[in-house]
């Protein structure tokens, strides 16, 4: 079904950092999600998860006002930062679902040098794979096209899986940004994308970025810009991969069906904080001793 990509609906999510995030006035139906934090340059968690509703084209001066509105609370997007936009498919339904896992599986590389995701943010952007299409044909719905093993990597940079929580597909390589002309320029270009896929020219677009930002009639630049985050950081998540394996077997008993969030050191031991399948977290404390580690009581 061909739709005319100015008309479809979208929404965003623009994380940052710093500002007052209680003090900043609201426009009609934006939320200001608190507890998604993000982490700031002294590895401090910081700032929050700008949300806006359902938005049309029409309406995209919101994300001025309200970009304006955070920066001049001293907000800034990081490294650590992305932005989300959500493409409303209740144009297409159901149908539409196979044909972005297909188009994803076609193009995903693309898309994500398009937008120049930066290296470090692979881990909240996995990509759709063969293995999630099979899984799809023999049984569609979210589980199909959801990573286990980690919550942060739940969700595919395309995330398909959006379709069934909130009728969206969810795409998630832009870096954050606080600059109006890079989100719109980001919300256009997965407007058009879907709009394509929609209309049955998802198996056509090339794998190549300027190619596909042609094909698509999408700005070739201007998209917000990679970022490199500091060494404390790498660090951090070289160790937090390396210890995963340890920690991994030990958590169906802690969380029934956990899984680990985030490994982080903390005066008494390592802090291995488990996501349970609600999405809440359970923090747990462990130190080294000569048998191996054991959990503070």
């Amino acid at each position: 079904m061909t739709i005319e990509w100015t008309s479809i609906r979208f929404g965003v999510e623009i994380e940052y950092v710093g500002g007052t995030p209680d003090e900043v006035e609201l426009l009609p139906g934006w939320t200001m999600a608190r507890d998604e934090l993000q982490i700031d340059d002294t590895g401090r968690e910081s700032g929050s998860e700008l949300q806006t509703p359902p938005l049309s084209w029409v309406d995209r001066e919101q994300l001025s006002i309200m970009l304006e509105r955070l920066q001049a609370s001293g907000a800034a997007a990081n490294w650590s930062c992305g932005l989300h936009v959500h493409v409303d498919l209740s144009a297409w339904g159901a149908p539409i679902v196979p044909a972005l896992i297909d188009s994803a599986m076609q193009m995903q590389d693309a898309l994500r040098q398009l937008l120049q995701m930066s290296p470090h943010r692979a881990l909240f952007c996995p990509p759709v794979i063969e293995a999630m299409r099979g899984r799809f044909k023999l049984e569609p719905g979210p589980g199909a096209v959801r990573n286990a093993g980690r919550p942060q990597s739940h969700r595919c940079g395309i995330n398909v899986a959006a379709f069934y929580d909130i009728g969206t597909v969810e795409i998630r390589y832009a870096n954050g940004s606080l600059a109006y002309d890079e989100v719109i320029r980001t919300v256009e270009l997965c407007l058009r994308f879907v709009a394509a896929v929609g209309a049955g020219a998802g198996n056509q677009l090339p794998n190549d970025p300027l190619p596909l930002a042609r094909r698509l009639g999408a700005p070739e630049a201007g998209y917000p810009q990679a970022s490199e985050p500091p060494r404390w950081y790498r660090e951090r998540m070289w160790l937090e991969d390396a210890l995963i394996p340890v920690f991994a077997p030990m958590i169906p008993e802690l969380v029934p069906s956990g899984e680990i969030h985030h490994i982080l050191p903390g005066s008494e031991g390592l802090i291995v904080a488990i996501e349970n399948p609600e999405g809440q977290l359970s923090r747990f404390t462990f130190r080294a001793t000569a048998e191996g580690w054991e959990k503070v009581v």
